[in-house]
């Protein structure tokens, strides 16, 4: 699914298309337009997810109100596992991959034929039934990493190994809709690569752009960001979300900043080359010098261009005698 090494963008719809299969489409289309490689779905059995005493986030209370529980919201927001089929033929018509994390074990059988990985979300890694359902499949696995600790992060990670998976790769997260700058916390992801030994990404939910960019050059190779068609939209997650044109701008910069990061080998690129002889110096003649006469610090002198004696010989120089006459300002010869 990680084309040619590049960052892998996934456009999560998540609910914000408010349970209306044509507002799924739309999105859909504008995700591939935006140039992502993914979009993704959350499917879930509600009942199945959440207990009927289950009290909304305070973030789904500012943005829903709190009228309804929170098992009432997700049921009015979800497909059913039906209309899932028409979404991926949308996805396969529309050139955008299509993928979906299940909230459930009944989702979880209902996908496993539709989609090649799994996204595992933030809520599920303490899940240990969840966790070898996933496994006993034996795909790749991304796994997002809100509100864990990192001992829970390497229990998942032994548990899905233990029982079928395979690979894994992780996704910084923090779990807070818009999550609050000072919050982020980015350099966590670098610290789970290093005690995990796995490739990481960033799933972002901050307002705007600049953090899943900032995560790519801090060597993200995946990035998920919510998005919707329009934050005015009623529903949870619509005010922490980019609409359209804001995902297009994300994707313009992640991939104008991988393109920045290159191979890591430290040698001239090709663009600059050419300026090496503008910009570096030679040895010349600070003044007028006769044939024979010596070379000293005070008859030479380091200018502009670089297409002489390299500086880098001064002291071999110095002492040297001149092999004709020299004009001020003129290339050294030796």
């Amino acid at each position: 699914m990680n084309r040619d090494n590049k960052v892998l963008i996934i456009a999560e719809a998540g609910v914000n298309h408010n349970g209306d299969i044509n507002i799924a489409y739309k999105m859909i289309d504008a995700a591939r337009d935006a140039g992502v490689d993914v979009i993704k779905f959350q499917t879930a059995n509600p009942e199945l997810v959440i207990s009927r005493y289950a009290q909304k986030a305070e973030y789904q209370k500012e943005t829903t109100g709190n009228d309804e529980s929170q098992l009432e919201m997700i049921k009015r927001l979800h497909f059913k596992f039906n209309e899932y089929f028409s979404i991926l033929d949308y996805c396969k018509k529309a050139g955008i991959t299509f993928l979906s994390s299940p909230f459930d074990i009944d989702s979880i059988h209902f996908l496993n034929d539709l989609q090649e990985i799994w996204k595992i979300p933030s809520g599920e890694i303490t899940n240990l039934p969840y966790l070898l359902e996933i496994a006993k499949t034996g795909k790749s696995v991304i796994m997002s990493t809100g509100m864990c600790e990192m001992d829970e992060i390497e229990t998942a990670i032994r548990v899905l190994r233990e029982n079928g998976t395979k690979e894994i790769k992780l996704l910084h997260c923090n779990t807070e809709y818009p999550t609050p700058f000072d919050d982020v916390n980015l350099k966590a992801m670098q610290t789970m690569r290093d005690a995990f030994g796995l490739e990481v990404g960033y799933s972002d939910h901050t307002k705007g752009i600049e953090v899943p960019i900032a995560a790519v050059a801090m060597g993200a190779t995946i990035i998920e960001k919510h998005f919707t068609l329009s934050c005015d939209m009623e529903g949870p997650d619509h005010k922490a979300s980019l609409e359209p044109d804001q995902l297009t701008e994300m994707v313009r910069k992640i991939r104008n900043i991988e393109r920045a990061l290159g191979s890591g080998k430290k040698t001239p690129s090709e663009s600059e080359k050419k300026n090496i002889s503008v910009a570096r110096k030679s040895i010349v003649a600070k003044k007028a010098i006769k044939s024979g006469e010596m070379f000293t610090e005070e008859n030479i002198a380091v200018k502009r261009p670089g297409t002489g004696v390299s500086p880098m010989r001064w002291f071999e120089v110095c002492g040297m005698a001149a092999i004709r006459d020299f004009k001020k300002d003129e290339l050294i010869e030796l």
